[in-house]
């Protein structure tokens, strides 16, 4: 039977389950990736299995979210992950040298294989021909620890791509354009894949733009066939036997189908504040900006950086503006400086920052407040940026450089130029020198943990209860990203190994009375909060189940969840539910009590229950829709408690 390449990639790793969509389904993971934002947590979860070394294929810990070291707090983390590394068997990719997803792709990422990263960016590597998929950190954990990854097969969306981009419009606005047509929920419970003659015309890292913002769409993963694009970009990066062809077989069907023509594409933003709020750029030309801003994950390839420079050659930047530049590798960095791209952009009045996520990540370069910022960046959640009421416009390197030049959002197409093609370096420079490799076992056993002291241990969770009668905390709308459950920035990730410490920011763009009244609400056994579609959107920070549930949080009820916080609550033991009628949402207040009796059975018997609203004689339906590896999870309290358990037996 002719397969895509999803499927192909699947049956490939496929440990338990069947191919069916909905069904959960069990994958062995050759590859790992996490980062600093995420990696401390999952070295200490390592480190309370007794782990003794990574029983993947390549497991990798980047340093790239927390590079502003203002105090001791984010070195004496990167001495931990450093020694976990080492002690683990792991590569460890230091401070400066990049951002971990096109670093992964230059130097680990290989057609055919399984990549789970503690970040849900991670599906950026599926261009490489890869299953890669973001999870909560615990799963990678697992992963590492051999363990298989747990997810419900997807459906399989296959658009086709024809015809090729036109000048002034490149990768970053086709995916702009998908999220025009389907918003952040677009690609729920799907794996994109792209095929069709339109994808001859899309290098590589075009391809990591793309797949990279599936994660804004909401899909599992976005799969890119390995046709020879991705065997000249392996050959130079000096890994040519890295390669494999992998393509879907002629006959391959895709159970939802769409085509895209991409000689129709035009230059796209997203404005504040979601990815899927997207218009062409000519609808909003004029909107004055303050920040204009290049690079991110969502955009980290060499030309990305290349076309803008050669867009302001020569030219000045708007008075008063910030044209802010952050490279996305050690590596790509020297080859821009190598063809005077960097002192084409500097002498532009543009300002150069360390590779790493930075600004994308609310780690500096945050926007004053009520101005505009345009940026290259993936997301534009409200807050993330750093600046609690931000205005943050998404777009093409394209549109950020002939905007940087303007002051205001500027279609490029109405510069009064020629387009600069910009390609990749015949010879791209291949730069090891900050990726440790793993060291050998006899001398990875020798390695003790550095723990600084702002690491505290992750304190154990009790069982689920039986009873529960519980306060609503707080109610939600929809699309609610872990970005507003816990902030990233400078502020708050510093302490992502400090539990007690980060739960304090927890809810605070939404309420600042939260995590005092969590905190009340726990000797009393603990709150629920409600919300509606689209709850948990966003990063795969697991901080956005793990500190409500510190502070009490014990049920989530909400009209449906993004897929990788659904999976982080119940690895918490925050159990999960839906409505079954979605207007019940409406009979719910916050200060309004639930109540259930026999929690337990109910949740076992995996079926539709009541839920009583305490002092209005009214009952709701609701649903968990749980597997039953997931239900067993929940009653032991979390996937901490019931690992722990597995090692017993």
């Amino acid at each position: 039977m002719a397969q895509n390449i999803t499927q192909k990639l699947i049956k490939d790793h496929l440990v338990t389950g069947e191919m069916t969509p909905g069904e959960e389904i069990g994958l062995k993971i050759d590859q790992t990736l996490t980062q600093d934002a995420t990696g401390t947590l999952v070295m200490l979860e390592l480190e309370a299995m007794e782990l003794e070394r990574a029983k993947t294929e390549a497991s990798a810990q980047y340093v790239d979210h927390n590079v502003i070291q203002e105090d001791s707090k984010n070195p004496d983390d990167h001495l931990f992950l450093h020694s976990a590394t080492r002690k683990f068997g792991m590569y460890y990719s230091r401070p400066g040298n990049g951002v971990s997803h096109p670093v992964h792709m230059q130097r680990l990422a290989k057609p055919g294989k399984t990549l789970l990263g503690s970040d849900s960016h991670t599906c950026a590597n599926g261009c490489m021909g890869m299953l890669a998929m973001g999870a909560g950190g615990i799963d990678v954990a697992l992963a590492i620890a051999g363990e298989p990854f747990f997810v419900k097969m997807p459906k399989v969306w296959g658009i086709k791509l024809t015809g090729e981009l036109p000048e002034w419009v490149s990768a970053k606005d086709m995916i702009l354009e998908l999220l025009r047509r389907y918003d952040v929920k677009g690609g729920v419970g799907r794996v994109i894949e792209y095929y069709g003659p339109g994808i001859e015309t899309l290098s590589a890292m075009d391809r990591h733009v793309i797949a990279n913002m599936g994660a804004e769409l909401g899909a599992t993963g976005t799969v890119f066939p390995s046709d020879k694009e991705i065997k000249r970009f392996l050959k130079e990066q000096g890994r040519g036997d890295d390669w494999m062809e992998l393509v879907a077989d002629k006959d391959a069907t895709y159970d939802i189908h769409d085509e895209l023509n991409l000689s129709e594409v035009e230059p796209m933003v997203a404005k504040p504040s979601s990815p899927g709020n997207v218009v062409t750029v000519k609808e909003i030309a004029g909107t004055p900006i303050y920040q204009s801003y290049v690079g991110s994950s969502a955009n980290p390839g060499f030309r990305d950086f290349a076309i803008a420079a050669k867009i302001v050659n020569g030219k000045q930047i708007a008075q008063d503006l910030s044209f802010d530049i952050n490279p996305t590798s050690r590596q790509m960095l020297t080859d821009l400086v190598k063809e005077s791209h960097i002192a084409s952009l500097l002498q532009s009045g543009a300002r150069l920052h360390q590779a790493g996520c930075n600004g994308c990540i609310g780690m500096g370069q945050a926007p004053a407040t009520g101005r505009n910022s345009l940026r290259t960046t993936p997301r534009n959640f409200p807050g993330r940026s750093g600046t609690r009421e931000d205005s943050v416009f998404l777009c093409s390197p394209e549109t950020a450089a002939a905007s940087a030049l303007t002051g205001e959002i500027t279609d490029p197409r109405t510069l009064k130029m020629n387009y600069p093609k910009a390609r990749d370096p015949k010879n791209p420079t291949i730069d090891v020198n900050l990726l440790d490799e793993p060291l050998p076992l006899q001398e990875a056993k020798k390695i003790k943990l550095e723990k600084g002291p702002n690491i505290a241990s992750i304190p154990q969770m009790d069982q689920m209860p039986d009873e529960i009668e519980l306060p609503i905390l707080l109610k939600m709308g929809d699309n609610i990203s872990t970005d507003e459950i816990l902030a990233g920035g400078a502020r708050v990730l510093p302490y992502r190994s400090n539990l007690p410490e980060i739960s304090k920011f927890t809810f605070e763009i939404i309420d600042d009375t939260y995590y005092q009244r969590g905190k009340d609400s726990v000797e009393k056994g603990g709150h629920a909060i409600v919300g509606g579609f689209n709850y948990g959107q966003g990063s795969s920070r697991e901080h956005a189940a793990l500190a409500p549930r510190y502070l009490g949080l014990r049920v989530a009820l909400v009209k449906d969840f993004a897929r990788i916080h659904w999976q982080n609550l119940v690895n918490f033991g925050v159990l999960p539910l839906t409505f079954v009628n979605e207007e019940d949402y409406d009979l719910l207040s916050q200060g309004d009590v639930i109540e259930v009796k026999g929690l337990r059975e109910k949740v076992k018997q995996g079926t539709d229950f009541s839920v009583n609203i305490k002092g209005k004689n009214q009952e709701i339906k609701v649903k968990a829709a749980l597997s039953d590896r997931q239900i067993d999870i929940m009653l032991k309290g979390g996937i901490i408690n019931w690992a722990k358990d597995r090692q017993k037996i």
